[in-house]
């Protein structure tokens, strides 16, 4: 990873042109985080199903971005890693509300009731 000194981004060397579209990125599903969290670790996946007491299909499907992380699922994870029991839910709360921000369902549209004079 490059790093940008502040200097450089005054004296206009740093060239962002190709980064500020003005388009975010696609969200991440939070199976990505925990698929680098266990690789930084050095642990297998086999071994955190197991000590986490879940199938380890269920955990290849989080890690694939195909299965959504449940209550159960966050606990189990909160405890193996040291974390809140909520985590991986918050995670998966905020992954999914990107996705249905970023597909635009005219949510733009939508005003509180005090507005709308009721």
């Amino acid at each position: 990873m490059a790093t940008i000194k502040r200097a450089d981004l005054d004296a206009g060397r740093v060239d962002l042109g190709d980064v500020a579209t003005g388009r975010r990125l696609a969200p991440l599903h939070p199976g990505v985080h925990l698929a680098e969290m266990i690789r930084a670790l050095g642990v297998t996946p086999y071994r955190v199903a197991k000590d986490a007491g879940m199938p380890l299909t269920r955990l290849a499907a989080i890690l694939k971005g195909e299965r959504a992380i449940t209550a159960d699922t966050s606990i189990r994870l909160g405890r193996l890693f040291g974390q809140s029991d909520g985590y991986w839910l918050r995670a998966q709360t905020a992954y999914e509300v990107a996705r249905a921000e970023a597909a635009d369902a005219g949510y733009d549209a939508i005003r509180p009731l005090a507005e709308a004079g009721r």
